[in-house]
């Protein structure tokens, strides 16, 4: 959107640090920012027992909200979970079981508390789920309540119905009432916690207009929408896939070492960018920090990851992942942060060099694996392996019980034999 001179801390620092991509009532929410507290929600669908660094700028956002003054709300998705948002999907989700969401919740709400501060203040976070209300909803009511306030000619015009349509993909009558859902979810949360705001992806842009025009229509009550841009990577692709899958918040689906990775791997021109937006760093850091040139982006990508790990999680695990990539990729040691991979013993000792890569997940083929190795870029214990086809003996098992495997000058782990 074009630059605006707002008045309020939190849409300044927005505006300045690289958020904002289509605001409802700009200069009405820049007034009430101004004036008093706002109130503002993001949703999280529970369909994984993580979120993943694609959630991670929603998350961000709620952190800048409180950190200007305001009060964040995180709505959990037990309801609208169990239709599944078809924003961007050309196949409906597959339905979860209520224990699968619920589980998938106990997972996910864990990492709100290391960006927010919880409490019953008038700033402090709050957690709510919305199939507290969903659920409570007759059908018939929901129809005569809401159904009147949507008509499919709007919702048809919508880009996450239009697109699925254009590309002549079915889309089910559950997964097209989840606009009316999401909408009301923004009612319920006017009426009960005064949350005038709603802020999303740049995808939701659709079902945010229509939640904050339900408020207006239905309550006559001030209600804004908010929307980052859609986030990619210098080159284009998708922020957070990686070869290696998705880039998991919890640390028991990534470890804080693969974590710092995937940010001291940034692209260099993502550097300044991401350090606004997913950092505390201020904004005079992060232009010294691109002000570099040559090898010094090194160390703005290593600062990088140190504060973006140190958030997730904590200090000493960004300190001890930094140590550990520092020793295995400029010292040539091992260390116990590095990532290791538990493998059967036959599959590994007397294995192709390139078959041990791949189930360690440095490669996804072979093949890929064998033409690294004529590249010169697979390393056996910090020694180049020229042939994929070469067989790992007992002999290269370490002291500690270890094989130091290495794809490329980014990708490291110890596979143990057991």
């Amino acid at each position: 959107m074009t630059e605006t001179a707002f008045k309020s801390d939190f849409l300044k620092t927005l505006q300045d640090r690289g958020y904002i991509h289509q605001i409802t009532h700009p200069t009405e929410l820049d007034e009430a920012a101004s004036k008093g507290i706002v109130t503002g929600y993001i949703g999280f669908d529970a369909t994984a027992p993580s979120l993943h660094v694609g959630s991670l700028i929603q998350i961000m956002m709620l952190r800048r909200l409180q950190q200007a003054g305001h009060k964040p709300v995180v709505l959990m998705g037990g309801g609208t979970t169990r239709v599944g948002d078809p924003t961007g999907k050309d196949t409906s989700r597959p339905q979860l079981t209520d224990e699968t969401i619920q589980a998938n919740i106990d997972g996910i709400k864990k990492v709100f508390a290391k960006f927010l501060t919880f409490g019953d203040g008038p700033t402090d976070a709050i957690m709510l789920n919305n199939d507290d209300w969903l659920s409570q909803y007759g059908y018939v009511q929901f129809l005569r309540d809401y159904g009147t306030h949507f008509t499919i000619n709007r919702m048809l015009a919508y880009d996450s119905v239009k697109l699925r349509l254009e590309r002549e993909q079915p889309m089910t009558f559950l997964e097209f009432n989840y606009m009316l859902m999401q909408s009301v979810d923004f009612l319920e949360l006017n009426r009960a916690h005064n949350v005038t705001l709603q802020m999303g992806g740049s995808d939701q842009w659709g079902n945010i207009t229509s939640g904050v025009d339900l408020v207006r229509r239905v309550d006559q009550k001030a209600s804004f929408g908010l929307t980052t841009p859609l986030l990619t990577t210098a080159s284009g692709g998708k922020m957070g896939k990686t070869a290696g899958g998705a880039i998991w918040l919890n640390e028991e689906q990534l470890s804080p070492y693969d974590y710092w990775q995937f940010w001291r791997n940034v692209e260099d021109a993502d550097v300044g960018r991401f350090m606004r937006l997913f950092t505390d760093l201020t904004l005079e850091e992060i232009a010294a920090y691109e002000a570099m040139e040559g090898a010094q982006i090194n160390e703005a990508k290593k600062a990088l990851a140190d504060a973006t790990t140190t958030m997730m999680h904590g200090e000493e695990a960004a300190k001890a992942a930094r140590a550990a990539a520092e020793a295995a990729f400029e010292k040539g040691q091992l260390s116990a942060d590095l990532p290791t991979v538990e493998l059967p013993r036959d599959e590994v000792i007397g294995a192709m060099v390139a078959a041990v890569i791949t189930k360690a997940g440095l490669t996804q083929s072979n093949g890929e694996a064998r033409r690294m190795a004529q590249g010169g870029g697979l390393r056996l214990n910090d020694v180049a392996v020229s042939d994929g086809a070469q067989l790992i003996a007992e002999a290269d098992v370490n002291a500690d019980g270890v094989i130091k495997l290495a794809a490329g000058k980014k990708k490291i782990v110890l596979v143990k034999p057991v």
